[in-house]
């Protein structure tokens, strides 16, 4: 589902836009009631989106038959936006400017996703349409306020997600779900046709697989819209440093894992993967950042998801999921007073915040110091989703970019990440380090496969583990031989032939260079590496075989590849 995997299958017609609709519908009726989605489109919608890419490619569109969803806080032409509140919902007859702008680049809706309602809660479990069902495990929490577009990316179903985030909304359901998570500068991606929380704090955030995936849909949605007053136009962000950096991260005694010790340990493991990766480390103070994070939900700002839903609050208080309801109320108890003196101290906070940036280049904190399970939070949902806001409530409050990266697993196999922050247009800065750190930046090398590696047979998952990715189906000119190996799992072993040959089916996948290395070293005999011609000429690293070890074997060079000979196998046993 990465995004240059399915550009790259439209181009070679090994996939279409309708193709590629039909398949997802099928694998989310495969995945049954999971909470994902509050509005799924239609089959006869989805087709008449691909038919509008009629004379169109993936040349002259960035985002061609690129499916995503849309947070349902966000509207989408046609299709009702709840925020997750039944009785509030409306159909809109157009679509927010950052929607517009996916959808003119080709983009596909494919649904509007569940949410903590009206964006409330870093939980995803404040919502009357189910907990969507966090993939690494169903007893854990996926993560607010976007849970179910994070969890649609994680799960397979879109290429990528829009979400929002004003406390953390966006990037803490990345960490829960292994996935980039972008916070752009505020304002960089207009909010006009968003259901508003905190309207001056409000983010449109997107959740990706990786880092150009995320950082070619944040090129397309960002754009200045003059019918939002906090709409900004991008500027040149402060000089900042790729390969020789200095990162910050908080003193010692204010880490905060709240018993965590498992995400401690990564977190220390990600400091040392940064400075590898030549950051200098430096601490920080961090008492600005966490005080100015307290004012969000223990000052007047509270005051202000109120006002965006007075109206709605005070004729249907009963249509509001209980704590969501219980949190907006406390808004009716500021002051204009309270309301100035926070207002002050934040404003005192942020120039005790801009000394740390002489400093640095970049702020690095873990996302979440922790996560927990649905039963913890339903038991103590207040004081919980205030712990997995001590790394995120501050970032808007003083206009700083963020991105959520992906950085290791539990032993458990729950997902941890970390947050890289930097002052406001640094969005690009940020992604260069995020996929620094991701790896995704190493040199990446082809490899054809004609056996048990390929797709949905037993050693694919070895491509996957060290970082491959499928790039597309292939045959190899017509003069190789493939034979039946007596071996556990079945394999075949290819050879070129001089006389006697055919074309071979094969697939073409794309390795980190040092993934490919691990991948030589952990080959067997009689099996090696070498060039191979394809069908066009061209020619490709291969799994080939040495000639001795298929004197014996069974010659099935006439099925025209290992697939097609398993398939008549299985159909004939």
């Amino acid at each position: 589902m990465h995004i240059r995997s399915l550009l790259q299958k439209y181009r070679n017609g090994s996939l279409t836009p309708r193709s590629l609709i039909d398949l997802l519908l099928a694998r989310i009726e495969a995945e049954g009631d999971n909470g994902i989605w509050i509005h799924l489109l239609p089959r006869d919608e989805l087709y008449a989106y691909a038919e509008r890419l009629n004379g169109h490619s993936p040349d002259t569109l960035p985002l061609y038959g690129i499916p995503f969803a849309v947070k349902d806080n966000i509207d989408l032409a046609g299709a009702p936006t709840t925020a997750a509140c039944p009785q509030y919902s409306y159909v809109p007859h157009q679509s927010a400017f950052v929607v517009k702008r996916l959808l003119d680049a080709g983009a596909i809706p494919i649904g509007k996703s569940n949410l903590d309602q009206f964006a409330t809660g870093l939980v995803g479990v404040r919502t009357p349409f189910g907990t969507a069902r966090n993939p690494y495990s169903c007893d854990h929490i996926p993560g607010g306020s976007s849970s179910g577009s994070a969890v649609a990316v994680a799960s397979g179903l879109v290429s990528f997600a829009l979400g929002t985030d004003t406390a953390g909304s966006g990037r803490v359901p990345a960490a829960f779900c292994n996935l980039f998570g972008i916070k752009p500068t505020r304002g960089l991606l207009s909010t006009s046709g968003v259901v508003p929380a905190c309207r001056s704090l409000d983010c449109v955030s997107i959740f990706a697989l990786d880092a150009d995936d995320g950082a070619r849909v944040l090129q397309v949605a960002q754009g200045y819209d003059d019918s939002d007053p906090f709409s900004r136009r991008g500027q040149a962000p402060l000089q900042q440093r790729s390969h020789s950096f200095t990162f910050g991260i908080p003193a010692a005694a204010e880490l905060e894992f709240f018993g965590n010790q498992q995400y401690a340990s990564l977190f220390t493991q990600a400091v040392a993967r940064l400075e590898r990766l030549g950051g200098i480390k430096r601490e920080i103070d961090f008492r600005p950042f966490r005080e100015a994070a307290r004012l969000l939900y223990e000052g007047p700002w509270v005051a202000e998801r109120y006002a965006a839903l007075r109206e709605f609050i005070e004729t249907k208080p009963e249509a509001f999921y209980p704590v969501t309801r219980d949190i907006i109320f406390k808004g009716i108890d500021a002051t204009a007073v309270d309301a100035f003196s926070a207002s002050y101290r934040l404003q005192a906070l942020r120039r005790e915040a801009e000394a740390v940036w002489t400093e640095i280049d970049l702020l690095l904190t873990p996302t979440a110091g922790t996560i927990y399970r649905i039963n913890e939070i339903e038991a103590e949902p207040i004081r919980l989703n205030s712990n997995l806001g001590y790394y995120t409530n501050f970032m808007n409050l003083l206009d700083l970019s963020a991105l959520a990266v992906p950085a290791g697993f539990t032993p458990e196999g729950l997902p941890f990440g970390i947050t890289l922050a930097a002052p406001a247009f640094s969005d690009d800065y940020l992604l260069l380090i995020g996929k620094r750190f991701s790896g995704d930046d190493q040199e990446r090398l082809q490899v054809a496969v004609c056996g048990a590696h390929m797709r949905g047979l037993p050693l694919n998952r070895q491509l996957l583990e060290l970082g491959g990715h499928f790039i597309r189906e292939a045959s190899t000119a017509p003069r190789y031989r493939l034979f039946a190996l007596e071996s556990v799992p079945p394999k075949p072993g290819m050879l070129c032939s001089r006389s006697g040959g055919s074309a071979i089916s094969l697939e073409i996948w794309e390795l980190p260079a040092a993934g490919l290395g691990q991948f030589l070293a952990a080959i067997p005999a009689p099996f090696g590496l070498g060039k191979v011609e394809l069908e066009d000429g061209s020619q490709v690293t291969c799994f080939l075989v040495e000639a001795a070890a298929v004197e014996e074997a069974r010659e099935i060079t006439e099925y025209g590849g290992w697939k097609r000979y398993l398939e008549v196998s299985q159909s004939s046993s």
